[in-house]
C-alpha cells in the first residue's frame, strides 16, 4: 500500500474536531454528529426510493449473482439502517441542548456501541441467512 496524504485526512479532521472542542468554547463543533448522522441518513434513505439501494449495489459488488432473496434482505437491511441513523441524528439533536458530559457520552461512545451492536446482530443474522438461502 502507498502512502498518500489523502488517506488520512478524515483521522486529521477528526482530530481537528476533537482538538478545537476540547481547547475552545466553540459550541458549533456540537452540531458535527448531527450533521453527519443526517448525512448518513439521507443516503440510505434517498437510496430506498432508486432501483437498488445503497447495500444492495454494495452487495451485488461483492456478489454480482445475488438472487432475489438477497436483495430483499439488503432492501429491508437499507431500512433499518434509514431508521436508526434518523434516530441516532435525533439523539445527537437533543444532546447539543444538554450538558457537554451527556452530548460527549452519547455522541463519542453510546452512539457508536448502537451502531456495533446493529453490525453484529446483523453478521450473525447474514451467516444465518446465507445458510438457508445459499
Amino acid at each position: 500500500m502507498r502512502f498518500s496524504i489523502k488517506n488520512f485526512l478524515p483521522f486529521l479532521g477528526m482530530f481537528a474536531v476533537i482538538f478545537l472542542f476540547h481547547f475552545t468554547d466553540l459550541v458549533v463543533l456540537k452540531f458535527y454528529p448531527p450533521i453527519v448522522n443526517f448525512c448518513l441518513f439521507m443516503i440510505f434513505f434517498s437510496s430506498i426510493f432508486q432501483e437498488k439501494t445503497i447495500i444492495q449495489k454494495a452487495a451485488l459488488i461483492m456478489e454480482p449473482d445475488a438472487n432475489e432473496a438477497v436483495m430483499n434482505y439488503t432492501r429491508k437491511l437499507t431500512y433499518i439502517w434509514a431508521v436508526f441513523t434518523f434516530f441516532n441524528f435525533l439523539v445527537s439533536v437533543v444532546t447539543i441542548f444538554l450538558s457537554e458530559k451527556i452530548w460527549a457520552v452519547y455522541n463519542g461512545c453510546v452512539s457508536y456501541i448502537l451502531a456495533g451492536s446493529i453490525f453484529i446482530v446483523e453478521y450473525i443474522v447474514r451467516i444465518d441467512f446465507k445458510r438457508k438461502h445459499g
